[in-house]
């Protein structure tokens, strides 16, 4: 019963728990026990308060029998990325430098899933502070991915991702800088969503990159992430980026897509200066190719557009967010917040702050932070900086003109499948360029989803398609990959997770 229970999708799950056939604290007992069988080799979560979760599920029961009327996703449980502000629940990003910090306040959307009655059930591992695209610049330790253990599972939101294809959770929050929700999405097989900038309120999310960054949901199916969408839009007074006015329902949405005639007239657009199959592994084109011909089976119109400022996103974007990263990491000094090292050396305020940073953040963060201060210092920041802004601007308006043409771009998620834990250490350019197709959508703030293409041929390993649309046109991204969601199954007889390895404990 608890393999059938942590196997269900979540909108599933909700409907058995608002029927009454499982109660929320059996299901969330069920994801607690597949947590503590499988993710000692996983290592998705930092932190799992099975006491708070299972009161909390306990609350949900105890409203159903008293006829409450609940929110659609009440009593399923969630996992939340360990950046995102948890009140009574430590919240480090994965970093030694807030080791042991338990927020005395929950972010925005951590709000909105309590009050839609979803059970919070643990903290996932991320890249610290959110940089990198593997998750294994973590304080503590890398994730694995579920479908090889010896691979990463993208980053920085690994840790949501794997929670999710391991069916520890059946969803997740991350936040998504420059495609940390969408890249992990791709590597294992599972679907998530960066909703258009402002679109979700940030307040509470521990800031990389504060005009990049965007909270986000993952799950398993389309539908599950525009379930879980639907409870985190909206306007926020607190985050001054956050959007006004009403958001239509992603869930209706994802349900249209599943209609016939769903994409007929659907006009696609494929940036030819991402897409062109340079620097892409063999299998990664060639089903991003087949999902193409799959929609234009169902009546899409493909097209291949000009791009022409997108291939200096990448460049401009390791400006932009180091920089950003740079200012919004010096208040973790030792005298604000964060961690204070002290030693007989240290006999001055500034001896304390270089101390403690020296220990409290990671080689990555150090890397990304001495470059973001190079940039913004006096001499190079026009060279740098400035000139990164116009960069950006001219990928804005790339996607401008595009989307006067087509309804939506797409592209492969990521250029590789999952590569090898370790395996671009020592090269951290290798690694940046794995977020060559996600990072324009971070910079002109519009939304993108990425859904699972099927498996790579050379390695079987998960391949993924991302859809970009313009500002606000978040609804149609979950039409298009509801669509594409559902013709890939009907081929491939169930989800693609479905054809995963099983997990078992102790495999690795």
């Amino acid at each position: 019963m608890t393999a059938d229970i942590t196997r269900l999708s979540a909108t599933d799950l909700a409907a058995a728990i608002a029927a009454g056939t499982i109660s929320s604290i059996e299901a969330t007992t069920a994801h607690l026990e597949r947590i503590e069988a499988v993710d000692g080799d996983v290592h998705a979560f930092l932190h799992v308060d099975a006491d708070a979760a299972l009161a909390a599920a306990g609350r949900v029961d105890a409203k159903r029998q008293a006829g409450e009327q609940l929110a659609p996703l009440a009593g399923v449980p969630v996992a939340v990325k360990d950046n995102i502000a948890t009140k009574g629940t430590p919240t480090t990003a994965g970093s030694r430098i807030l080791e042991g910090w338990v927020p005395p306040y929950d972010a925005t959307v951590v709000e909105r899933l309590r009050g839609d009655d979803l059970v919070i059930i643990g903290k996932t591992n991320l890249d610290e502070f959110a940089m990198g695209s593997s998750t294994e610049h973590s304080a503590y330790g890398p994730t694995h991915n579920p479908w090889d253990l010896q691979r990463i599972p993208g980053g920085s939101g690994g840790g949501s991702a794997a929670a999710v294809a391991a069916y520890e959770a059946p969803l997740a929050l991350g936040t998504d800088t420059g495609g940390s929700i969408r890249q992990p999405a791709s590597v294992t097989g599972t679907v998530g969503m960066k909703p258009t900038y402002g679109g979700v309120s940030r307040y509470g999310a521990l800031a990389l990159g504060s005009s990049l960054d965007q909270i986000g949901p993952a799950a398993r199916t389309v539908l599950d992430t525009a379930a879980l969408h639907d409870v985190l839009a909206g306007h926020d007074r607190r985050d001054s980026t956050s959007l006004t006015g009403e958001w239509p329902s992603f869930t209706d949405a994802a349900l249209t897509g599943r209609k016939e005639d769903s994409v007929r007239g659907l006009r696609i657009g494929v940036p030819k200066q991402i897409a062109d199959g340079a620097g892409f592994e063999a299998g990664v084109t060639q089903r991003f190719q087949e999902a193409l011909a799959a929609l234009e089976e169902r009546g899409a119109v493909i097209s291949w557009i000009e791009t022409p400022h997108f291939e200096y996103a990448v460049a401009a974007y390791y400006l932009i967010m180091p920089a950003e990263a740079s200012s919004n990491l010096a208040r973790y000094d030792s005298v604000r917040f964060g961690l204070r090292v002290t030693d007989a050396s240290a006999t001055t305020v500034e001896k304390v702050m270089s101390a403690t940073r020296s220990k409290g953040f990671g080689d990555e963060a150090k890397r990304r932070i001495l470059l973001g201060t190079y940039a913004l210092s006096a001499g190079y920041y026009d060279a740098f900086y400035g000139s990164a802004q116009k960069v950006r601007t001219l990928v804005q308006q790339d996607f401008a003109a595009a989307f006067a043409d087509v309804d939506v771009l797409a592209a492969p998620t990521s250029p590789t499948t999952a590569y090898k834990l370790g395996e671009k250490a020592e090269d951290p350019t290798a690694m940046y360029l794995a977020d060559l197709t996600t990072i324009p959508a971070n910079l002109a703030g519009v939304p993108g989803i990425s859904v699972p293409g099927g498996l790579a041929p050379e390695n079987g390993l998960p391949v993924g398609i991302q859809f970009m649309a313009a500002a606000r046109d978040d609804a149609r991204l979950y039409t298009v990959a509801a669509a594409l969601e559902q013709t890939l199954e009907d081929r491939w007889g169930g989800p693609l997770l479905a054809q995963a390895p099983q997990l078992k404990a102790g495999a690795r």
